[in-house]
Protein backbone atom coordinates (compact mmCIF):
# COMPACT_ATOMS: atom_id res chain seq x y z
CA UNK A 1 0.00 0.00 0.00
CA UNK A 2 1.62 3.25 -1.02
CA UNK A 3 1.10 6.49 0.93
CA UNK A 4 -1.43 7.98 -1.42
CA UNK A 5 -3.76 4.77 -1.17
CA UNK A 6 -3.92 5.32 2.80
CA UNK A 7 -6.43 7.82 2.75
CA UNK A 8 -8.55 5.68 0.52
CA UNK A 9 -8.08 2.19 2.62
CA UNK A 10 -10.69 1.76 5.16
CA UNK A 11 -9.73 1.33 8.89
CA UNK A 12 -12.30 -1.59 8.87
CA UNK A 13 -14.34 -3.42 5.73
CA UNK A 14 -16.64 -6.57 6.87
CA UNK A 15 -19.25 -7.86 4.48
CA UNK A 16 -21.25 -10.61 5.73
CA UNK A 17 -19.89 -11.46 9.30
CA UNK A 18 -21.23 -14.08 11.16
CA UNK A 19 -20.22 -16.03 14.21
CA UNK A 20 -22.17 -19.21 14.76
CA UNK A 21 -21.89 -21.44 18.19
CA UNK A 22 -23.82 -24.91 17.75
CA UNK A 23 -27.46 -23.63 16.59
CA UNK A 24 -26.77 -20.11 18.14
CA UNK A 25 -26.37 -17.53 15.62
CA UNK A 26 -24.35 -14.63 17.59
CA UNK A 27 -23.19 -12.15 15.22
CA UNK A 28 -25.77 -12.75 11.80
CA UNK A 29 -24.25 -11.17 8.95
CA UNK A 30 -22.84 -8.06 10.00
CA UNK A 31 -21.58 -5.13 7.20
CA UNK A 32 -19.36 -2.81 8.70
CA UNK A 33 -17.07 0.45 7.38
CA UNK A 34 -14.72 2.50 9.80
CA UNK A 35 -13.02 4.84 7.99
CA UNK A 36 -9.56 6.10 9.01
CA UNK A 37 -9.47 8.22 12.31
CA UNK A 38 -13.12 8.02 12.96
CA UNK A 39 -14.26 7.09 16.57
CA UNK A 40 -17.18 4.61 16.38
CA UNK A 41 -19.04 2.83 19.07
CA UNK A 42 -20.61 -0.19 18.86
CA UNK A 43 -23.82 0.30 21.03
CA UNK A 44 -26.23 -2.36 22.33
CA UNK A 45 -27.26 -4.66 25.74
CA UNK A 46 -24.99 -7.42 27.06
CA UNK A 47 -25.43 -10.33 24.81
CA UNK A 48 -26.21 -8.60 21.51
CA UNK A 49 -22.97 -10.15 19.11
CA UNK A 50 -20.68 -6.63 19.84
CA UNK A 51 -17.84 -8.33 22.08
CA UNK A 52 -18.33 -11.63 19.64
CA UNK A 53 -17.82 -9.09 16.22
CA UNK A 54 -14.58 -7.55 17.94
CA UNK A 55 -13.01 -10.91 19.06
CA UNK A 56 -13.11 -11.35 15.12
CA UNK A 57 -12.16 -8.21 13.76
CA UNK A 58 -9.16 -8.87 16.38
CA UNK A 59 -8.22 -12.29 14.86
CA UNK A 60 -9.46 -13.98 18.66
CA UNK A 61 -12.33 -15.60 16.65
CA UNK A 62 -12.39 -17.19 13.24
CA UNK A 63 -15.89 -16.14 11.28
CA UNK A 64 -18.54 -18.43 10.88
CA UNK A 65 -18.95 -17.08 7.25
CA UNK A 66 -18.11 -13.74 5.68
CA UNK A 67 -15.16 -12.23 5.40
CA UNK A 68 -13.52 -8.55 7.37
CA UNK A 69 -10.68 -6.40 6.65
CA UNK A 70 -8.65 -4.60 9.18
CA UNK A 71 -5.77 -1.97 8.46
CA UNK A 72 -6.22 -3.42 4.37
CA UNK A 73 -5.04 -7.07 5.80
CA UNK A 74 -8.08 -9.80 5.64
CA UNK A 75 -8.79 -11.55 9.21
CA UNK A 76 -8.46 -14.94 8.19
CA UNK A 77 -5.70 -15.34 6.24
CA UNK A 78 -3.39 -12.67 7.75
CA UNK A 79 -3.86 -12.05 11.39
CA UNK A 80 -0.10 -11.69 11.89
CA UNK A 81 -0.57 -8.70 10.15
CA UNK A 82 -3.46 -7.18 11.40
CA UNK A 83 -2.21 -7.63 14.96
CA UNK A 84 0.59 -5.69 14.33
CA UNK A 85 -1.40 -2.63 13.20
CA UNK A 86 -4.08 -2.63 16.11
CA UNK A 87 -4.00 -2.18 19.73
CA UNK A 88 -6.86 -4.41 21.76
CA UNK A 89 -8.66 -3.59 25.51
CA UNK A 90 -10.49 -6.70 26.41
CA UNK A 91 -13.18 -6.51 29.05
CA UNK A 92 -10.67 -8.49 31.45
CA UNK A 93 -7.29 -7.41 33.07
CA UNK A 94 -4.74 -8.14 30.89
CA UNK A 95 -2.01 -8.47 33.57
CA UNK A 96 -1.23 -11.02 35.20
CA UNK A 97 -2.04 -10.71 39.69
CA UNK A 98 1.30 -11.08 40.46
CA UNK A 99 2.79 -9.22 37.58
CA UNK A 100 4.24 -6.01 37.44
CA UNK A 101 3.52 -3.48 34.85
CA UNK A 102 6.59 -2.32 33.22
CA UNK A 103 7.58 -6.16 32.97
CA UNK A 104 4.26 -6.80 30.96
CA UNK A 105 4.83 -3.33 28.90
CA UNK A 106 8.34 -4.56 28.44
CA UNK A 107 7.20 -7.64 27.09
CA UNK A 108 4.30 -6.33 25.24
CA UNK A 109 6.89 -4.17 23.39
CA UNK A 110 9.34 -6.86 22.88
CA UNK A 111 6.48 -9.35 20.97
CA UNK A 112 6.31 -6.04 18.99
CA UNK A 113 9.48 -6.23 17.95
CA UNK A 114 10.88 -2.95 19.77
CA UNK A 115 14.60 -3.01 20.73
CA UNK A 116 15.18 -2.62 24.54
CA UNK A 117 15.90 0.98 24.09
CA UNK A 118 12.50 1.62 22.04
CA UNK A 119 10.55 0.05 24.55
CA UNK A 120 11.76 2.00 27.26
CA UNK A 121 11.18 5.55 25.41
CA UNK A 122 7.96 3.51 24.92
CA UNK A 123 6.76 2.84 28.14
CA UNK A 124 8.01 5.95 29.60
CA UNK A 125 5.83 7.97 27.13
CA UNK A 126 2.37 5.78 28.00
CA UNK A 127 3.61 6.47 31.78
CA UNK A 128 3.18 10.28 31.59
CA UNK A 129 -0.08 9.81 28.87
CA UNK A 130 -1.71 7.73 31.24
CA UNK A 131 -1.49 8.77 34.42
CA UNK A 132 0.59 5.57 35.76
CA UNK A 133 3.76 7.31 37.59
CA UNK A 134 4.53 5.04 40.45
CA UNK A 135 2.07 2.42 39.63
CA UNK A 136 4.13 0.18 36.82
CA UNK A 137 6.94 -0.99 39.45
CA UNK A 138 3.85 -2.79 41.81
CA UNK A 139 2.16 -5.80 41.25
CA UNK A 140 -1.10 -5.39 39.16
CA UNK A 141 -2.86 -7.18 42.40
CA UNK A 142 -2.21 -3.88 44.47
CA UNK A 143 -3.60 -1.86 41.88
CA UNK A 144 -7.17 -0.02 42.27
CA UNK A 145 -9.19 -1.06 39.58
CA UNK A 146 -8.85 2.62 37.54
CA UNK A 147 -5.55 2.27 37.89
CA UNK A 148 -5.53 -1.60 36.31
CA UNK A 149 -7.89 -0.36 33.32
CA UNK A 150 -5.27 2.37 32.57
CA UNK A 151 -2.41 -0.01 32.53
CA UNK A 152 -4.98 -2.56 30.21
CA UNK A 153 -5.10 0.62 28.16
CA UNK A 154 -0.97 1.46 27.73
CA UNK A 155 -0.65 -2.42 27.07
CA UNK A 156 -3.68 -2.00 24.15
CA UNK A 157 -1.33 1.34 23.10
CA UNK A 158 2.26 -0.29 23.13
CA UNK A 159 2.94 -0.92 19.89
CA UNK A 160 1.45 2.97 19.15
CA UNK A 161 -1.29 1.03 17.02
CA UNK A 162 -2.92 3.17 14.19
CA UNK A 163 -6.58 1.42 15.35
CA UNK A 164 -7.64 0.56 18.92
CA UNK A 165 -10.51 -1.92 19.77
CA UNK A 166 -11.75 -1.41 23.16
CA UNK A 167 -14.10 -3.98 24.51
CA UNK A 168 -16.28 -2.18 27.10
CA UNK A 169 -13.62 0.06 28.38
CA UNK A 170 -14.93 1.80 31.75
CA UNK A 171 -17.00 -1.15 32.55
CA UNK A 172 -16.46 -1.43 36.42
CA UNK A 173 -14.96 2.35 36.84
CA UNK A 174 -16.27 4.79 39.24
CA UNK A 175 -17.54 8.33 37.34
CA UNK A 176 -14.22 10.17 37.95
CA UNK A 177 -12.17 7.59 36.18
CA UNK A 178 -14.85 7.04 34.04
CA UNK A 179 -13.89 10.98 32.70
CA UNK A 180 -10.73 10.41 32.99
CA UNK A 181 -10.49 7.58 30.51
CA UNK A 182 -13.20 9.41 28.26
CA UNK A 183 -10.63 12.60 27.89
CA UNK A 184 -7.93 10.18 27.17
CA UNK A 185 -8.99 8.36 24.46
CA UNK A 186 -10.68 12.09 23.21
CA UNK A 187 -7.34 13.16 23.05
CA UNK A 188 -5.97 10.39 21.47
CA UNK A 189 -8.74 10.56 18.84
CA UNK A 190 -7.93 14.14 18.42
CA UNK A 191 -4.21 14.65 18.69
CA UNK A 192 -3.24 11.40 16.75
CA UNK A 193 -6.03 10.69 14.60
CA UNK A 194 -5.82 7.14 15.67
CA UNK A 195 -9.08 5.31 14.97
CA UNK A 196 -11.11 4.33 17.99
CA UNK A 197 -13.89 1.41 17.56
CA UNK A 198 -15.34 0.42 21.46
CA UNK A 199 -17.96 -1.84 22.61
CA UNK A 200 -20.76 -0.18 25.02
CA UNK A 201 -23.99 -0.77 26.60
CA UNK A 202 -24.23 3.21 28.40
CA UNK A 203 -26.04 5.40 26.37
CA UNK A 204 -23.75 8.23 27.76
CA UNK A 205 -20.50 6.85 26.82
CA UNK A 206 -21.42 6.31 22.93
CA UNK A 207 -23.12 9.56 23.05
CA UNK A 208 -20.44 11.39 23.97
CA UNK A 209 -17.68 10.05 22.68
CA UNK A 210 -18.49 8.58 19.20
CA UNK A 211 -18.95 9.94 15.65
CA UNK A 212 -20.68 7.28 15.22
CA UNK A 213 -23.04 4.71 17.08
CA UNK A 214 -23.75 0.82 15.38
CA UNK A 215 -26.54 -0.13 17.32
CA UNK A 216 -26.58 -4.09 17.42
CA UNK A 217 -29.19 -6.25 18.46
CA UNK A 218 -29.47 -9.99 18.05
CA UNK A 219 -26.17 -10.31 16.50
CA UNK A 220 -27.70 -7.59 13.70
CA UNK A 221 -26.65 -3.97 12.70
CA UNK A 222 -30.32 -1.87 13.32
CA UNK A 223 -29.16 1.22 13.09
CA UNK A 224 -25.68 3.45 12.06
CA UNK A 225 -25.20 7.19 11.91
CA UNK A 226 -23.88 10.13 14.27
CA UNK A 227 -25.21 10.38 17.63
CA UNK A 228 -27.54 13.40 16.63
CA UNK A 229 -28.29 12.28 13.72
CA UNK A 230 -29.94 9.11 15.45
CA UNK A 231 -31.81 11.26 17.86
CA UNK A 232 -32.64 14.27 15.16
CA UNK A 233 -34.44 10.86 12.84
CA UNK A 234 -36.57 9.88 16.22
CA UNK A 235 -37.16 13.54 16.96
CA UNK A 236 -37.94 15.27 20.16
CA UNK A 237 -40.89 14.68 21.96
CA UNK A 238 -43.45 17.68 22.47
CA UNK A 239 -46.16 17.92 24.63
CA UNK A 240 -48.53 20.68 25.17
CA UNK A 241 -51.72 20.63 27.88
CA UNK A 242 -54.69 22.71 27.46
CA UNK A 243 -57.39 23.83 29.92
CA UNK A 244 -59.76 21.40 28.66
CA UNK A 245 -60.11 18.25 26.06
CA UNK A 246 -61.72 20.51 23.61
CA UNK A 247 -58.82 22.83 23.43
CA UNK A 248 -56.69 20.24 22.80
CA UNK A 249 -58.64 19.09 20.05
CA UNK A 250 -58.76 22.14 18.68
CA UNK A 251 -55.10 22.96 18.57
CA UNK A 252 -54.02 19.51 17.84
CA UNK A 253 -54.11 20.75 13.66
CA UNK A 254 -51.55 23.67 14.27
CA UNK A 255 -49.65 21.16 16.40
CA UNK A 256 -49.61 18.49 13.31
CA UNK A 257 -48.92 21.20 11.09
CA UNK A 258 -45.52 22.15 12.38
CA UNK A 259 -42.79 21.55 10.02
CA UNK A 260 -41.12 18.23 10.68
CA UNK A 261 -44.19 16.49 12.21
CA UNK A 262 -43.40 12.55 12.08
CA UNK A 263 -46.16 10.23 10.81
CA UNK A 264 -48.23 8.79 13.69
CA UNK A 265 -46.94 10.25 16.60
CA UNK A 266 -49.48 13.05 16.62
CA UNK A 267 -51.93 12.41 19.72
CA UNK A 268 -54.26 13.73 21.84
CA UNK A 269 -55.21 12.28 25.30
CA UNK A 270 -57.86 13.83 27.18
CA UNK A 271 -55.97 17.98 27.74
CA UNK A 272 -53.01 16.97 25.76
CA UNK A 273 -51.68 16.99 22.62
CA UNK A 274 -48.32 15.18 22.19
CA UNK A 275 -45.84 14.69 19.07
CA UNK A 276 -42.71 14.23 17.49
CA UNK A 277 -40.35 16.15 15.89
CA UNK A 278 -36.47 17.09 15.14
CA UNK A 279 -36.09 20.65 17.33
CA UNK A 280 -39.47 20.81 19.14
CA UNK A 281 -37.98 23.53 20.87
CA UNK A 282 -37.86 26.04 18.17
CA UNK A 283 -40.98 24.50 16.95
CA UNK A 284 -42.16 25.48 20.66
CA UNK A 285 -40.99 28.56 20.16
CA UNK A 286 -43.12 29.42 16.92
CA UNK A 287 -46.20 27.77 17.90
CA UNK A 288 -46.84 29.00 21.29
CA UNK A 289 -47.20 32.50 20.46
CA UNK A 290 -49.24 32.00 17.82
CA UNK A 291 -51.61 29.86 20.18
CA UNK A 292 -51.94 32.88 22.65
CA UNK A 293 -52.98 35.05 19.80
CA UNK A 294 -55.48 32.89 17.63
CA UNK A 295 -56.17 30.50 21.00
CA UNK A 296 -56.62 28.32 22.40
CA UNK A 297 -53.43 29.03 24.48
CA UNK A 298 -51.78 25.96 26.30
CA UNK A 299 -51.34 25.95 30.01
CA UNK A 300 -48.10 23.57 30.43
CA UNK A 301 -45.85 22.82 27.70
CA UNK A 302 -42.89 20.41 28.21
CA UNK A 303 -39.83 19.58 25.20
CA UNK A 304 -37.95 15.76 25.91
CA UNK A 305 -35.27 15.97 23.67
CA UNK A 306 -34.57 12.35 22.71
CA UNK A 307 -32.14 9.97 23.95
CA UNK A 308 -29.94 7.22 22.16
CA UNK A 309 -32.40 4.89 25.15
CA UNK A 310 -35.49 6.45 22.89
CA UNK A 311 -33.94 5.41 19.65
CA UNK A 312 -33.43 1.72 20.57
CA UNK A 313 -36.65 1.87 21.96
CA UNK A 314 -38.24 2.96 18.83
CA UNK A 315 -36.11 0.31 17.25
CA UNK A 316 -36.74 -2.99 19.04
CA UNK A 317 -39.68 -2.12 21.09
CA UNK A 318 -37.60 -2.06 24.34
CA UNK A 319 -35.44 -0.25 25.99
CA UNK A 320 -31.65 -0.80 26.21
CA UNK A 321 -31.28 -0.20 30.08
CA UNK A 322 -34.00 -2.84 30.26
CA UNK A 323 -32.68 -5.40 27.43
CA UNK A 324 -29.31 -6.00 28.52
CA UNK A 325 -28.62 -9.87 29.86
CA UNK A 326 -26.06 -11.29 32.25
CA UNK A 327 -22.73 -9.63 31.24
CA UNK A 328 -20.73 -12.82 30.53
CA UNK A 329 -23.57 -14.14 28.31
CA UNK A 330 -22.31 -12.72 25.49
CA UNK A 331 -18.70 -13.37 25.82
CA UNK A 332 -19.50 -17.26 27.21
CA UNK A 333 -21.48 -17.03 23.30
Amino acid sequence: MTTSDAPHTPAIEARGLTRRFGDVTSVDGIDLDVHPGELVALLGPNGAGKTTTLRMLTTLLAPSAGTARVAGHDVTREPAHVRAAIGYVGQKHGTGHAHHGRDELADHARAHGQSAAEARTRIAALEAALELDGLLDRKSMTLSGGQRRRLDVALGLVNNPGILFLDEPSTGLDPQNRANLHAFLRDLHASRGTTLVLTTHYLEEADALADRVVVIDHGRVIADDAPAALKCRLGDALELTFASADAARTAAPAVAALAGVHDGTLAVEDRTVRARLPHADRAAAELVPRLAAEGPAPVALAVTPSTLDDVFLNLTGRRLRDAAAPADQEVAA
